[in-house]
């Protein structure tokens, strides 16, 4: 679905002017069929025959697995999925005629059915190839004993994180190296490494036998569990920055530039850089806040104050660009245009001399 996908947008930015507007919109339609007819024909091949076997073990794993706060969405998720499988085999059971109008209606109808799949079989695969692995556990005292040189690692500067993930429980479990007398040890943590109250859990030679040995990772969540990867809306049309700053270089009158100005600050459906900047740092800053971690909040607090110093600049853009227009001046004549191509010499015209060497005085010794 991927490869599928890229090409469906390859062919579609054909489709489309310079500001990301469909003006082909013949062409779009037929790429997008394309993509219906690709997505269920791979379907069909590859995913059908194995699907209820999939879902069936999915399940039998999910139900082994010990409560957590993700269970119950990845329930629902394996629910979603059967329904969508039953409303795609019943179009590969009762296909509409081929090349016909009802078969292009079946397809786009079915379209919402494949991209779900394309979105969320990653779940469905990793539970059925969960295997739980056993856990190596400390005894109390060395699991004490190995916080304690950890926690004194991270005062001094000499905690190294590596990797996080959470395991099937929903703990956060964290590989680092502990640096102690210029020797490092792979230690795993339980916990949020930045919150108190982490702990221990493990100590390894290396990173590779630290992963056979501790719980293995579970898919990570999504910011917007609304989003799809492969069903997309249309992006509203945008003018580049780039574009900006030549149309700023080329102007002439103060109007060109004061509307190149409006255009960068512009609010709403056609939004300029500026308030898309705003709109990044407000969905980083949702995102970092949404790790639940106490660093994950920290850099969340200063994106919100980014958003705010970039929203209060798209206001003073805005008000110098329409003082810029209201001044309705021009460039003065004498800023003019540099020559770029010289006269060529005139046929009957003897080309310079260079002029001869002086001869060089004696060096006196």
């Amino acid at each position: 679905m991927a490869v599928i996908d890229r090409e469906t947008e390859t062919a579609l930015d054909t489709t489309r002017d310079r500001h990301g507007r469909t003006v082909h919109h013949h062409a779009a339609a037929a790429a997008r069929a394309r993509r219906n007819q690709a997505a269920l024909h791979t379907y069909a091949t590859c995913l059908a025959p194995h699907a209820d076997e999939l879902l069936t073990a999915a399940r039998r794993a999910l139900d082994a697995l010990p409560p957590a706060r993700h269970t119950a969405g990845w329930r629902a998720l394996l629910d979603s999925l059967t329904a969508a499988h039953t409303e795609i085999i019943t179009v590969l059971d009762r296909p509409a005629a081929p090349g016909s109008a009802a078969e292009s209606e079946q397809h786009t109808a079915v379209w919402p059915h494949l991209a779900a799949w394309a979105d969320h079989s990653y779940i469905v695969t990793h539970l059925a190839d969960q295997h739980r692995q056993p856990e190596v556990s400390l005894t109390d005292e060395e699991q004490q004993m190995w916080t304690e040189l950890a926690q004194a690692a991270q005062q001094r500067g000499e905690l190294d994180l590596i990797e996080s993930w959470y395991a099937a429980d929903g703990r956060p479990i964290t590989l680092a190296y502990l640096i102690e007398d210029q020797t490092s040890t792979v230690i795993a943590l339980a916990g949020d490494p930045d919150a108190p109250g982490w702990e221990v859990i493990g100590h390894y030679s290396n990173e590779y036998v630290a992963g056979q040995a501790l719980p293995p990772a579970v898919p990570p969540g999504v910011l917007r569990p609304d989003v799809s990867r492969f069903n997309r809306p249309e992006s509203a049309p945008e003018v580049s920055l780039q574009e900006l700053i030549r149309d700023v270089t080329e102007a002439r009158a103060a109007g060109d530039v004061s509307e190149a100005l409006l255009t960068a600050s512009q609010h709403g459906y056609g939004a300029g850089p500026l308030p898309r900047l705003q709109e990044l740092l407000e969905i980083a800053g949702r995102f970092a806040h949404a790790l639940e971690t106490v660093q994950g909040r920290q850099i969340g607090g200063r994106l919100a104050a980014l958003g705010r110093q970039v929203d209060f600049l798209t206001s003073e853009v805005r008000e110098a660009a329409e003082d810029l227009g209201a001044t309705v001046a021009v460039l003065p004549p004498h800023r003019t245009p540099r020559p770029r191509v010289r006269p060529r010499p005139a046929l009957d015209t003897t080309p310079p001399v260079p002029p001869g060497r002086g001869s060089t005085p004696a060096c006196r010794r």
